[in-house]
């Protein structure tokens, strides 16, 4: 059990380590920003607090320092801090770029009164008699240890209180409207866990209170307090990790359907220009787009002399004819003279074509033109219904 409590207690651990790696650039850049330090404190206690809560680290923390059961105030002191931490959040949340008087006494007051609670915690652990060395089971242990009793009571309020406000304030700010579809997904995983968090109050103060009666119902505070806390804890590293990394995907996966768009265009311009787009593995989504347009675009120049604005024109109006909609009708023009100009150009290599087209259209719109490409038969409909008068007048 042992064993398993370790390896329960690294999860968390490693999700909140990475949320927090995933935070720390925009933390360093924008130090200033009340909200991300909030954010940057209350991941750095997070994995702090578990880091030394596990037994092993205990067990090291007491014998590297010759004091028995020192861990306790230092955990204790760590889960404190990252209380302030996150009512700090809250405030910083609540009031935005705000910086009025309010925002500061806010602030200073959650600072001092948390403050005030990490110095009790010592001086209660200084007048208490804690000789024998706990790991596990501290709590429920010395739950009618005078000064320790205490102790205990004080900091389980105080993340009680820290606790309840924080939920609180997030599921109220999950009902707003405008949140992206990313953020209110990563505010609900916050929620639950904050919420899951009181689980593990509600257990420790139940087991201690047993105690006070003469129960024993150590166990909620030995093994239902420390799951209620990790899984809490993992609700908030991917509470935090979501948005960022649902954002990160989504922004990858609209590059990479955009880019993939425009193939059918960009195969049509390889033919013209005999070339390919340059390839660099190691490129991000958005340079790779960006050099795909730069190359259609350049091969369209190439074209452009050999553009019939009157065939495009003439090629609107029919597919307008054949029921498509507007957008749709200039879309398929452009690509019905687009093809007409690479077939011209491939027929005669050497015509200078009369260099007058309007070109605005098809390099903006490329993406609209690549789609319309997909679809040949449709091409070929308003193509011929567009020169079918040309070719039955008389010669």
């Amino acid at each position: 059990m042992l064993i398993d409590l370790d390896l329960a207690i690294w999860l968390p651990t490693a999700l909140l380590a990475t949320a927090l790696a995933i935070k720390l650039p925009s933390i360093v850049k924008m130090w200033r920003d009340p909200l991300l330090r909030a954010v940057g404190g209350l991941l750095l206690f997070g994995c702090a607090v578990f880091v030394f809560a596990a037994p092993s680290t205990v067990a090291w923390t007491n014998r590297v320092t010759g004091v028995p059961n020192i861990a306790a105030p230092w955990v204790y002191s760590l889960l404190t801090a990252l209380c302030a931490s996150w009512l700090l959040l809250i405030v910083a949340w609540r009031n935005g770029a705000d910086r009025s008087d309010a925002t500061r006494r806010a602030t200073r007051r959650v600072v001092a009164v948390y403050a005030g609670v990490v110095v009790t915690l010592w001086v209660l652990f200084a007048c208490a008699d804690v000789s024998v060395e706990r790991t596990r089971d501290l709590d429920t242990y010395y739950a009618n240890t005078p000064f320790m009793r205490e102790q205990i009571v004080l900091y389980l309020l105080a993340h009680t209180l820290a606790c309840a406000v924080t939920a609180r304030l997030i599921w109220n700010w999950i009902r707003t409207d405008g949140l992206d579809a990313w953020l209110r997904w990563g505010l609900r995983l916050l929620g639950v866990g904050y919420t899951t968090n009181l689980l593990f109050d509600a257990s420790k103060l139940t087991a201690v209170a047993a105690r006070w009666t003469g129960r024993d119902l150590d166990w909620l505070s030995t093994y239902v307090a420390p799951v209620a806390a990790c899984l809490s804890a993992t609700l908030v590293a991917v509470g935090f990790i979501v948005p960022h990394a649902g954002q990160y995907l989504h922004e990858t996966w609209r590059l990479r359907a955009q880019r993939r768009r425009l193939r059918p265009l960009y195969l049509l311009t390889c033919s013209v220009t005999g070339g390919r787009e340059p390839y660099d593995p190691r490129a991000t989504g958005e340079l790779r787009l960006i050099r795909r347009e730069t190359f259609i675009r350049d091969a369209l120049l190439q074209l452009s002399r050999y553009l019939d604005d009157g065939l495009r024109s003439r090629s609107r109006d029919a597919a307008g004819h054949l029921g498509h909609a507007p957008d749709r009708a200039e879309a398929l023009a452009a690509a019905v003279a687009l093809l007409a100009a690479v077939e011209t150009r491939r027929l005669h290599p050497d015509c200078e074509g009369n260099g007058s087209a309007d070109t605005a259209y098809l390099m903006r719109e490329i993406q609209s033109v690549s789609l319309a490409l997909r679809r040949p038969e449709e091409i070929e409909a308003v193509r011929v219904r567009a020169t079918a008068p040309a070719e039955s007048a008389p010669a």
